[in-house]
């Protein structure tokens, strides 16, 4: 199988928008094949099954995203500035494509056990760049030293991922691009260098 042809990424932008309009369990293969104009079977010569897709869609979209963010916060010398790029981009990304939006923040939320598992294998590599994050401010000095890498890990995605999620479940209604400055602000204040008690 051959994820660089092109029928494999018309078939995953499909599903993006069948999934986000129907909800997973009313996606059937057949109406995502209908959209990606192309037969029932020549979704089986890509993936196994819906579950497959679901993942697989996840896994190439967060892949590009990473790649992305990869490049751009290379190219900054401070933490801060690496988280506000990371956040801008997340924002930005998501509210550029609502259907993907729908799809990353509600319908993956499935209660299959084994797909929560495929689809965190997955967000691995989007935390491994949050962790980079962290530590190269806290080898900086622009971090706590006593900062916990996991636990700040999880205070920064889950904010990002909370921030999404609520500008989608409320339609859109104001600009999520718009809130990247704020919620870098409450980030950092939780990450900075710990204040001397006076």
């Amino acid at each position: 199988m051959n994820r660089t042809k092109p029928k494999y990424k018309q078939i995953i932008d499909a599903a993006v928008i069948v999934i986000a309009e129907n909800g997973y369990h009313q996606s059937q293969v057949s109406k995502i094949a209908k959209q990606a104009g192309v037969a029932d079977g020549t979704i089986y010569l890509y993936f196994k099954n819906k579950e497959d897709i679901l993942v697989s869609l996840f896994q190439e979209k967060l892949g590009a995203f990473i790649e992305t963010i990869q490049e751009e916060i290379n190219g900054k010398s401070f933490a801060a500035d690496k988280l506000l790029t990371l956040i801008e981009n997340h924002f930005s990304q998501l509210a550029a494509d609502f259907h993907l939006a729908v799809v990353t923040q509600l319908e993956l939320r499935q209660s299959n056990k084994e797909l929560r598992h495929r689809i965190n294998d997955v967000l691995k590599g989007y935390l491994v760049v949050v962790d980079s994050i962290i530590k190269s401010g806290i080898e900086s000095g622009e971090f706590s030293e006593e900062l916990d890498v996991r636990l700040a890990r999880q205070m920064i995605f889950g904010t990002i991922d909370e921030t999404v999620t609520t500008w989608v479940m409320n339609e859109q209604r104001y600009d999520l691009v718009g809130l990247s400055k704020q919620v870098h602000h409450l980030l950092i204040s939780g990450c900075g260098v710990a204040q001397p008690v006076k």
